[in-house]
């Protein structure tokens, strides 16, 4: 069945609408961070770049490095963007740009976010690394879609319980990494945590300026809530829309996070820029060995 142009949109110039890439464009390996001006902080390492192109918030270079083609795209702050640069990419490599029908074979990208965060814990050092075993999404992009299959309704339902969320909130979901690819990025220099991603940087965060905030001990809450083995560890604004949809869209999606923040004891880092570089050599060093 052919999309409908108001469906899958392109550009005058046969590009996907937002990202504006043409599907040779992206390597099979895609590394996304939030801020457009990280991305030449990543292709910087590359042998070679051979594209560049920028639209908006989405910036996409694309080269080689040790042989390896590879793809880094900022995507802006939030899941909202996710939805975006997720469906895209997709697109780039399931959808036909000239019969604009689903491909029968489809391809899985392997898609790696190299982030900043704060933990919520004294004992998770500032600049130390840590990998998102699992996410909890307190937006409502997953909602949208027909994810049950994916959600680990299990934690969510002892989450919801333990903090008497709020009912008026979005219902939080559960999603995990992909296994196979978090195990080629682990290392001893790696914590394995259980990230929160919030809808916003303050309130959402627990942040106040001039405004009060809902539940005056939500990061406590965070902080407390145990699922088994399991305890939060971190706050950022991607990581579960990357996991949800990559699952949804059969890609395998891990999160790299350079704690940057300690909420805890209200720490910050006081070298952000040389231990974000560091998660960035230690991925690409990881990904092309």
């Amino acid at each position: 069945m052919q999309l409908n142009p108001s469906e899958f949109i392109l550009n005058a110039d046969n590009s996907i609408y937002h990202l504006n890439l043409l599907p040779e464009d992206i390597a099979p390996t895609v590394i996304t961070v939030g801020d457009p001006d990280r991305v030449s902080e990543v292709s910087k390492h590359f042998d070679h770049i051979e594209i560049k192109k920028g639209k908006r918030e989405f910036h996409t270079h694309t080269g080689t490095l040790n042989g390896k083609r590879l793809t880094v795209m900022s995507t802006g702050i939030g899941t909202d963007n996710i939805d975006i640069v997720l469906n895209e990419l997709d697109a780039l490599v399931n959808i036909d740009f000239f019969t604009k029908k689903i491909k029968s074979k489809l391809t899985s990208l392997d898609i790696i976010r190299i982030g900043t965060s704060g933990s919520i814990h004294s004992d998770i050092p500032i600049d130390s690394f840590l990998m998102s075993e699992y996410a909890i999404g307190f937006d409502s992009l997953l909602q949208f879609y027909d994810s049950d299959h994916v959600q680990h309704h299990d934690i969510q339902k002892a989450f919801m319980d333990y903090t008497q969320w709020y009912n008026h909130k979005s219902t939080p979901y559960v999603v995990a990494y992909d296994k196979v690819l978090g195990a080629k990025l682990m290392s001893d220099e790696i914590l394995l945590g259980f990230t929160a991603t919030n809808v916003g940087f303050y309130g959402p965060q627990g942040r106040k300026l001039r405004l009060e905030t809902q539940d005056n001990d939500l990061n406590g809450k965070l902080a407390a809530f145990r699922f088994n083995d399991l305890k939060i560890t971190n706050l950022e604004m991607e990581t579960s829309g990357i996991y949800g949809l990559a699952k949804l869209l059969g890609h395998r999606a891990v999160s790299m996070n350079c704690i940057l923040a300690n909420r805890s004891t209200g720490q910050f880092s006081n070298k952000p820029a040389e231990s974000t570089e560091k998660l960035i050599q230690y991925t690409l060093q990881k990904i092309t060995q």
